[in-house]
């Protein structure tokens, strides 16, 4: 046992933690040095009652904002860690495109807080097959898998499958995003079952237009899910381009 701990000090020495930001090292593992952890802005209420955009101020308990009454969105909100930005962007592209795995409980981690407390099921926004033939992972798989093991709420990432490939979404409108997702997803065989009546918490990476969601919740209730909400790491809020 000695000598284990001995290597495992040995390794720490070598291959000390860093920041999930800028790579600075850092006390421990998945802890942002004080510089990227000053330009995170952390998300939670006081927020919409049906999509949890975040407000500058508590506007009452059930107070929705304007898009919103407007236009109801099908998913039952959604919640995200933290808003997106350049340290929230990095991390994401660490994750999904330079293959840092360790960033989806980085991510994980940072989204518990918001874990509702009638969550039933994980299930990760679905890849389409060449995608993962091309990266090697769906990402939100990973965040969802690291989010079942800190929660102990099951993650399923065959119920939920992306049946046609689409096309980068930044740059349509809204119409040509909804056409551009329509027919996209299915349910697995099976998925009546395991989604009737539950809670079902939609996982993704980065939420921006909202269509992927969307069109992901919509089908879960069709499917039999009681409730729908996005659990997410970072959301593009106004001002805010994601690459």
């Amino acid at each position: 046992m000695k000598a284990l701990a001995s290597l495992g000090r040995l390794a720490d020495l070598a291959l000390p933690p860093r920041c999930p930001g800028c790579g600075e090292v850092t006390p421990a593992d998945h802890r942002f040095c004080a510089r990227c952890w000053g330009r995170l802005r952390f998300l939670g209420p006081p927020w919409c009652a049906a999509c949890q955009l975040p407000f500058d101020y508590d506007r009452g308990e059930d107070a929705r904002c304007a898009e919103c009454m407007a236009d109801p969105p099908p998913h039952d909100g959604v919640r995200a860690a933290v808003a997106y930005g350049e340290v929230a962007r990095e991390v994401a592209l660490k994750l999904k495109y330079s293959g840092r795995l360790a960033c989806a409980q980085t991510m994980a981690r940072a989204m518990a807080r918001l874990m509702p407390a009638d969550a039933e099921l994980l299930v990760p926004v679905p890849l389409h097959r060449w995608r993962i033939w091309s990266r090697g992972f769906n990402q939100a798989a990973l965040i969802a898998a690291a989010l079942s093991r800190a929660s102990g709420v099951p993650a399923d990432a065959e119920l939920l499958r992306r049946v046609k490939a689409t096309p980068v979404l930044r740059g349509l409108g809204p119409r040509g995003r909804a056409k551009a997702v329509a027919g996209a997803f299915a349910l697995a065989d099976g998925a009546r079952q395991k989604l009737a009546g539950k809670t079902v918490i939609l996982v993704d990476d980065v939420h921006t237009s909202g269509a992927t969601a969307n069109a992901c919740a919509r089908l879960l209730k069709r499917g039999g899910a009681g409730k729908v909400i996005l659990l997410c790491w970072a959301r593009v809020l106004e001002g805010e381009a994601p690459d």
